[in-house]
This record gives C-alpha cells, structure tokens and sequence, in this order.
C-alpha cells in the first residue's frame, strides 16, 4: 500500500515505502538489495535535506529516488522557540495541505525528548484540550508520524546531538490509530535506524480500552501513560467524553492487564482543574481505585497543573496541588507534580492546535493511515 499522493505530486513519501517494498523497486532498476537498508539507515541518520544530499549513493540513482519518492511527508510551514530557549515547537505542512504540530522538549542536556503526534486533531474531545476543539482532521500516515522525529533529528544531529526519547502525546489520541502508530515505533526502535530504546518510548491513551490490550500483546516493551483525569465516573465523563464507553473502572482494569502482560509500570495522567477534581477527597478516592489493583509501584501519577486552554478551568492553588500529591504519596503511591514546558509558545499538555477541523468549519475527514512499515 502506498501512501496518500500529494496534490498535483503522485509520489509517496519514502518513509511510507516498507523495506521489501523498496527493495523490490531497487531490484527493478537493478539495484543490489542491500540498497534498500542502506537508504533507510540513510534517511534516519542523515542531516541531508533531500535526495541530492545522500551523496554516497549513484547520482542516477539519486535522480530515479527522487522522481519516485518525497524526501519527507512533512514540510515545515514555521517554528517558534520558547522564552527560555529549550523548548520548540514545529508547524508541519502535510501533502494535502493539513497541519500538525510537533515539539522538541530538551532537557538540560542530558536528553532531547520528542512529543509526536498520531492525528491531525483529535476526536477525542477531552473539555480542558485545545486539540479537541478541531475534532478529528485525518489519521497520519506512518511516515507523517516518524517524519516529525526525523525533522528534530535533523536539527540535533547538526550540534553532536540525537533524540533520545519520543512520547505519543501531540495531536490525537494514537490508539485510535493503532496500527500506524505501532509501524512507526517499530522504525523509531529499530538499532539501525534511529534505535531509540523500546523503554524510551511513551505510548499515551485516554483510554482505549481495545487499544490497550492490542498493545499489551505486542512484544513491545514501550511505556504506557493513560490520561485519567479523575477519580470517579462522575467527574471523568464531565470531562472526558470517552468514559461514557469505557467506564473509569475498566480503564483501570486493562492498565493493569498492561502490567501483567508486559512487565512495565503505567503512568496515570492526571491534569489538576481547580474545583473540580483536585479536593482532598478525590485524592483519596483516586489512591483507593489504585490501591484495588494490587502493587501500588506499578502505578505511577503525573499530576498536570491545566495550561491556558478551552473550559474556561483554572489551575488550583500550589499548596493544593502539593497536598494532592502528599497523600498519593502517603498511600505509597509515585506522585510527581509536574509543569509543563512551552507555555509560552502554546507547546504545553492540552495546547496543541491549527486553525482547522471543527475549529474552522472544515469538514472531518478520516482516511486509512497508510504506511508501509507494519
């Protein structure tokens, strides 16, 4: 399967080409099949900003690649820089004009972390989001997906420097695109392309139950953060529209057939809205609904004070927010209270979003993922 033709461009970008896909169009042209690794390992590592640039292959050869491939699914249409001169975000053109956003979020140079997304815009509509008021656009593409990692690689690789870790939390909700997701991981994780360590991949879920599970059988051992959000039903369905189909407690229940299964802890998202789920008592009853599901340290909880964004929510006072965090803890239950970099630039938890979709009156679309590395 190829990936989706550019307007007015039939090619398909070569990070939607699989490897034996490649290897049999080389074998046409009589090429040797080692071409096929080589040109893959190539397009990970290089600094290189098109076919011209890959200049220990044949200049024919290069010539015939380019008229038959796109260098990159994506194209920067602009980037912007935090204040404090770490974080970055990306806006990324796709071939049928969409957008997205990536951003790279440094850290004090001991590792550079890549937040990815999975779908223009989110179907997910979680009410404190800014990418769930744009409703879902289209599913991407595996290489829209593993492009995105392989701009900021780009740029690192030019100062000595690599990605070290990528985490599936920009736009979208990536178990709802399960399957390109996957693909592109499987890239991302491969020694010989960009070998990011399986354990230095985060996959984030709001909660898809199925997604979960289809996760846990893969022999992937990636890292799972689910956005819970609340303690109880009755607040998560204000607040996240999917706990109508998969209730809190089922959640739950599939985080911990993750840990059985593949042997890793789970991280529980949780975004502190001021008034609605940061009061003492929902700190008790969420310790009491992770206490149910046996060892504790299997579980860990990322308390998120909310950005700037849509619902007009509101972050709680610090000392709330500690106090929250003190009595997971007191439990002996891992809690981190954690605030997000980029504020500044819109690149925080829930503020990534283009003018379109929903937001702007075009009409949802959604597509098959394409990509050809499953």
């Amino acid at each position: 399967m190829k990936a989706r033709p550019a307007k007015g461009d039939a090619r398909p970008a070569i990070t939607d080409i699989e490897e034996r896909a490649l290897a049999a169009w080389l074998h046409e042209r009589g090429e040797p099949a080692y071409r096929a690794r080589q040109i893959r390992r190539a397009i990970s590592h290089s600094t290189a900003e098109d076919w011209a640039g890959l200049t220990d292959l044949p200049v024919r050869l290069r010539d015939e690649l380019a008229g038959a491939f796109r260098w990159s699914a994506v194209e920067v249409a602009h980037e912007i820089e935090s204040a404090d001169g770490e974080t970055r975000k990306a806006l990324l053109r796709l071939h049928d004009g969409h957008h997205i956003e990536s951003v790279l979020m440094p850290h004090h140079g001991a590792r550079n972390s890549v937040c990815f997304s999975t779908q223009a815009g989110c179907p997910m509509a979680c009410a404190f989001c800014a990418t769930g008021e744009m409703g879902l656009v289209r599913n991407l593409t595996v290489g829209e997906i593993v492009d995105q990692i392989r701009h900021w690689q780009r740029e690192l690789v030019a100062r000595k420097e690599r990605v070290s870790h990528v985490v599936a939390m920009g736009m979208g909700e990536p178990l709802a695109n399960l399957d390109a997701t996957v693909a592109a991981v499987r890239m991302l994780i491969d020694p010989e392309l960009f070998g990011i360590s399986p354990r230095r991949v985060t996959i984030s879920t709001v909660g898809v139950v199925t997604g979960i599970d289809a996760l846990a059988a893969l022999d992937l051992p990636m890292n799972l953060a689910v956005s819970l959000h609340a303690p109880n039903d009755e607040i998560r369905s204000a607040i996240v529209p999917l706990n109508k189909r998969w209730k809190i407690d089922e959640v739950l229940a599939a985080s911990k057939r993750y840990v059985d299964s593949t042997k890793r802890r789970v991280t529980f998202e949780y975004v502190l809205l001021a008034g609605v789920n940061d009061s003492e008592r929902n700190a008790i009853e969420l310790a009491e609904r992770i206490e149910r599901l046996g060892r504790v340290g299997d579980y860990h909880v990322n308390l998120i004070p909310v950005n700037a964004g849509p619902g007009g929510f509101s972050r709680p006072p610090v000392d709330r927010m500690e106090r929250f965090a003190e009595i997971l803890q007191s439990r002996g239950i891992a809690a981190t209270l954690r605030i997000s970099k980029g504020q500044d630039i819109a690149a925080g938890c829930g503020q990534l979003k283009v003018p379109e979709g929903k937001a702007a009156g075009v009409a949802a679309i959604t597509p098959r993922a394409g990509g050809m590395f499953s």
